[in-house]
Order: structure tokens, then sequence, then C-alpha cells
């Protein structure tokens, strides 16, 4: 999972055949190293034409999502657990390398109160699971903290990092967010330090989900300390443009935060590959 990847948001949030065949022509434009896929209907993808397209294209990838409703892991560890070996199946299909995301439940969920012991009871149980399953087929299994207002269960690179160590999987690691991360930790480079051990992956994103360098995310603190861990995961694009209303709404995005796909490719990656260059991580 190492090198320069886009979220495919970028393009769309529907993996079907036009899709697939749009965002990996894109990210190849582009010079990507690997695409992240929004797997968030496995059971429709068409696993065997995503490879293919993949393949000839030259191009890896990461898969992500977050759980439905109906199988957030806190509630529903069992669905959680069938969605989970679904998706897994789906991306070792594809040929991704890993899935990862907000796979311990939903974006938005809430319940009003701290985690209590038989949510995270049950959300170490399905991802326990999960890890196992990744484990057999080959892949690598991520978890992504994210902010107060889209989740109550892990909001802090610390937390993932307990998480992961109440599971005890050597396939498990912490996928952070400069998004996230510019809410709820401490300083730009809290996460990150805290998560070393277990860092492979994290999503580069602004302050308002959109161009990166025009918001107010501390580039030069994040790339430092990626410096200083010596870092060697997928540095992933992740500004959102286009959002289908259903993903919009969890996300809290009411209004452009981008002017267009051209502002942030041509703006923003070249802002991004210029600090990771400067910091010597590519």
């Amino acid at each position: 999972m190492e090198g320069f990847g886009v979220h495919t948001s970028m393009w769309t949030m529907s993996w079907d055949q036009k899709g697939c065949e749009h965002a990996v022509a894109k990210a190849c434009s582009y010079d990507m190293d690997f695409l992240e896929i929004a797997l968030l209907d496995p059971p429709s993808v068409n696993a065997s034409h995503s490879r293919k397209t993949l393949e000839e294209a030259g191009m890896r990838a990461v898969c992500s999502l977050g759980l439905p409703e109906e199988v957030w892991a806190s509630q529903n560890p069992d669905g959680a657990i069938a969605f989970l070996k679904l998706a897994l199946d789906k991306a070792a299909a594809i040929g991704a390398e890993a899935l990862s995301g907000v796979v311990y439940g939903g974006i938005g969920e809430r319940s009003g109160l701290p985690p209590t012991k038989a949510e995270l009871d049950n959300v170490t149980r399905a991802l326990e699971a999960a890890a196992a399953h990744a484990k057999a087929l080959g892949l690598l299994f991520g978890i992504e903290p994210v902010n107060r207002y889209e989740t109550h269960l892990l909001n802090t690179g610390w937390q993932a990092v307990e998480m992961i160590k109440r599971i005890g999987a050597e396939n498990m690691f912490v996928h952070l967010d400069t998004y996230h991360m510019n809410i709820e930790e401490k300083g730009a480079a809290q996460a990150i330090l805290d998560a070393r051990d277990h860092l492979r992956y994290i999503h580069l994103s602004e302050s308002d989900r959109g161009t990166p360098g025009m918001g107010t995310v501390d580039w030069d603190e994040i790339f430092v300390a990626l410096r200083a861990i010596d870092f060697k995961g997928g540095l992933a694009m992740e500004s959102f443009v286009n959002m289908p209303p259903e993903i919009a709404f969890g996300l809290s995005v009411w209004r452009p935060v981008a002017r267009d796909e051209a502002e942030v490719m041509e703006k923003g990656l070249p802002f991004l590959r210029n600090k990771a260059a400067q910091y010597g991580l590519i």
C-alpha cells in the first residue's frame, strides 16, 4: 500500500462497470499509484470486470467502506461479520491489497452517549472475525477513526490502536484521516505519533474536505510527523466534489467544498505531492 492514491469519490460513488472504467482511466491520467475503491454495495460489484480493468491499466487498489445501519457492529455483530466477509471476498476477487474504513460501524452512528462495554465487545467480536477472514484471503484489514459527529465509537488514533491491541490480529492496521485528525487530535501530529507502530494508510483531506492546501490543515506538521516515524504506507487524497444525497447526508456535506475536479486534481494533488517530496516520503 505504498505510493500516492486517490479515493474514487473524485469521479464516482457507484462501482459499477461504467464507474470502474471511468475512475481507472482518470487515475491513470493523473499518474496515481493506486485507487481507493468505495465498496459501498459489495454484492453488486462485478469483481472479474474490476480486476481485469485494474490489471490492464497497471493500477493497484485498496477498498474501503462504512457499514450499513442494519449491520452496525455495535448492535448486530453477526450481521457485520457476514457483510464484512462478503466485502473482503469481493476485495480479494478485485485484486485489492486491503479493506479499510469505518469497518466497525456506520457514518452517522451516534448513540448520544460514550461507547459502552457491550458495544465495544460487539465491535471487537466482529472485527476479530473479519480480520481472520482477511488474513485467510491474504488481505490487510484497516480501521479508520472518524470524528465525533460521524460516530461515537472510535475518534482518535490512540483509540484505534487500543482496538487493534484488543484484537491482536497481525494483519490489522490504523488508517488515519487528516480531516478527522484536525477535529479530534490535540495536535496535527498527535494521531500519527500515537499510531506509529500500526499506521499503514492515511487520507490526506483538507479541513473542509475540499482542495488540499486551501484550508486550515497544518500540512507541514503532518508530513514532518510522517517523516519522523519513517512512514511507508499509502498516501490517499480524499476530497469530495460530487456526493450523492445519501452519502452527503452521512458526511454532513451541504455545499460544494471545491470548485470542481480540476481544482482538486490540478492544484490539490500537486500541492500534496510537493509536500511529500519535500519531506522525503516519495
